[in-house]
């Protein structure tokens, strides 16, 4: 038996993937979430359906929290409560509709919960896997404008120093292309991450980046404005767009099945193919800094 971890899997994409993981024989999870009624609903889900959890109370806008996960798995790991990890799922996520909101650690809230409590939480455990281990990040593709994102007005990235990428705005409330910008910013980060994080990772721990598909209506939007998430609802429907129920599955095969082991170096997986970035996306630079710059701001948050 071993473990999985994963964050954010109380609704959509997350708690998919998690009912997907729960049904495999000897499944063992950890459910990295905020404390409440949602986190206890799915883990009983899970358990109904075979599985051993446990569930980990965690507000991702709070590195503190992040930090007090951390050291709660490495407890489970290191007195045997849990079984070996082996996998480690990032998956949860958010979309500030005010890019001056800001994390409790002052933050830009849509990088803080995205990419920077993420980067923390595996930074605390990175030398807790138990070898042969998989990190699965979740992506996206709206870090880089295609024509159907520029026909529906869904901003790309506009990447700079990461340090300023994690600064709130200020003044007059921002339009939702701001809050566009904010979200491409952050996935964009992720694939950058990705990339770097597989230099410092050792040899045994392979990591990936996992892309849903593009799936409107689902929880993510959930603090934007009631027209955005009617929208949203509605595109929902459209014939072969993504859900939920479909990429769950997918993501849980990405993290655990025999058909992706050996996936590396940040390989970037759309639904159940890999596919390559986009240029934009491998910059030795880029990446190189926002390593150090993470380490700065996780430091300053301590």
């Amino acid at each position: 038996m071993t473990t999985t971890l994963i964050t954010g899997p109380t609704r959509g994409l997350g708690r998919a993937a998690t009912l997907a993981m729960a049904g495999r024989p000897g499944a063992e999870l950890l459910l990295l979430g905020r404390a409440g009624p949602a986190l206890a609903a799915v883990a009983e889900q899970a358990r109904a359906r075979g599985a051993r959890v446990h569930e980990i109370g965690c507000d991702l806008s709070r590195l503190a929290d992040v930090r007090a996960a951390a050291s709660a798995v490495r407890e489970m790991l290191s007195s045997g409560k849990a079984a070996p990890l082996r996998a480690l799922i990032a998956n949860a996520g958010a979309m500030s509709p005010d890019t001056r909101t800001a994390s409790a650690d002052g933050y830009e809230l849509t990088f803080a919960v995205n990419y920077l409590a993420h980067a923390q939480l595996i930074g605390d455990l990175l030398g807790s896997f138990a070898t042969p281990a998989r990190i699965v990040l979740l992506g996206s593709n709206t870090y880089h404008a295609n024509i159907w994102r520029r026909m529906l007005s869904v901003p790309e990235a506009d990447w700079r120093d990461p340090v300023d990428i994690a600064r709130p705005a200020t003044g007059d409330r921002p339009g939702m292309k701001a809050s566009g910008v904010a979200y491409s910013n952050a996935k964009l980060a992720i694939l950058y991450y990705a990339h770097e994080l597989q230099r410092h990772a050792g040899p045994g721990v392979d990591v990936s980046v996992f892309e849903p598909g593009w799936m409107p209506g689902t929880s993510l939007s959930r603090d934007a404005p009631a027209a955005v998430r009617a929208v949203g609802r509605g595109l929902s429907r459209i014939p072969g767009v993504s859900t939920p129920e479909r990429s769950g599955p997918l993501l849980a095969s990405v993290a655990l099945d025999e058909k992706w082991a050996g996936l590396r170096d940040g390989a970037f997986v759309l639904k159940d193919r890999v596919v390559e970035v986009k240029p934009v996306a491998r910059d030795r630079d880029r990446e190189r800094r926002l390593w150090e710059a993470t380490a700065e701001l996780l430091e300053k948050a301590a």
